[in-house]
C-alpha cells in the first residue's frame, strides 16, 4: 500500500545487571568492617567493646577504693576516735613499690615488641612482668610478717586496721592481674594477633600500679 510504512519487531534485549548498576554482589565492604567499629570480618567481638568493658569494671574497682579512702579521712578526722598511727611502715613497702612500677615498664616493652613481631621478647618480658608481681604479693605479706611480729594487728586500731584492708583489698584486685597476665603468656600467639587481650591486661595492671602508689603515698604520707 502506498505511503505505508513497513513495520518491522524490535526485539528488546534486556540488560543484565540493571543500567547503572554496579558489579553483581559487589558492595565494596568485603569483611572489611572490622576496622570502623560495626563488625569484624570473621564475626568476633570487636576490640573496644573489650576495652570499653574493662573501663567500665575499672571505674567500678575505683569507687571501692574510693568509699574506703574516705572512711579513712573521715576516721582519721574524727574528735577524740583515739587514732593511733603505725608505729612505722614497714621498709619492704619501698621495694614493692619500685618493683611494681618497674614491671608497668617491662609490661610496656613487651607490648612494643609484640606490635613489633618479636614474638619471643614479647613472651620473655610479659613472663618477667608476671613475675615482677608475684614478687610484689610476697613482699606485701612480708610485710604483714613485720607488723605481726612487731604485735600490730588487724583489730589492734583503726589505723591498722585501715591499712589491712587497704594492702589486702589491693593484693586480692593485683592477683587477679597475675591470672590475666598469665592468661596471655600460655595463649597460642595465632590467639593474640589482634591483640585485644594485650590490650586489656595491660589496661588493669596499670592501673593497679597507679593505684597501690596513691595507696601507699596515702598510708606513708596520711598516716
Amino acid at each position: 500500500m502506498a505511503g505505508a510504512t513497513a513495520t518491522q519487531d524490535i526485539e528488546l534485549i534486556p540488560t543484565k545487571g540493571g543500567g547503572g548498576g554496579g558489579p553483581a554482589g559487589g558492595n565494596g565492604d568485603q569483611g572489611g568492617r572490622g576496622d570502623d567499629g560495626v563488625e569484624p570480618a570473621d564475626g568476633r567481638v570487636p576490640q573496644r567493646t573489650y576495652i570499653t568493658g574493662m573501663t567500665v569494671g575499672l571505674g567500678g574497682i575505683l569507687m571501692f577504693f574510693m568509699a574506703l579512702v574516705s572512711a579513712y579521712i573521715v576516721r582519721k578526722g574524727m574528735p577524740n576516735s583515739g587514732w593511733v598511727p603505725l608505729p612505722k611502715m614497714p621498709p619492704i613497702l619501698w621495694l614493692n613499690t619500685a618493683i611494681l612500677i618497674s614491671s608497668s615498664f617491662t609490661l610496656t616493652r613487651a607490648r612494643r615488641l609484640f606490635r613489633s613481631g618479636d614474638e619471643a621478647g614479647f613472651r620473655h618480658l610479659w613472663a618477667l612482668t608476671t613475675v615482677l608481681g608475684l614478687f610484689f604479693l610476697v613482699g606485701q605479706i612480708l610485710a604483714w610478717g613485720k607488723l605481726v611480729h612487731a604485735g600490730v594487728y588487724l583489730a589492734s586500731n583503726a589505723s591498722s586496721s585501715f591499712f589491712y584492708v587497704f594492702t589486702g583489698a589491693h593484693g586480692l584486685h593485683l592477683a587477679g592481674g597475675i591470672i590475666g597476665l598469665l592468661a596471655v603468656l600460655l595463649r597460642p600467639t595465632v590467639r593474640l594477633t589482634r591483640g585485644t587481650a594485650t590490650e586489656v591486661a595491660a589496661m588493669y595492671w596499670h592501673f593497679m600500679d597507679g593505684l597501690w602508689v596513691f595507696l601507699f603515698l596515702l598510708l606513708t604520707l596520711g598516716r
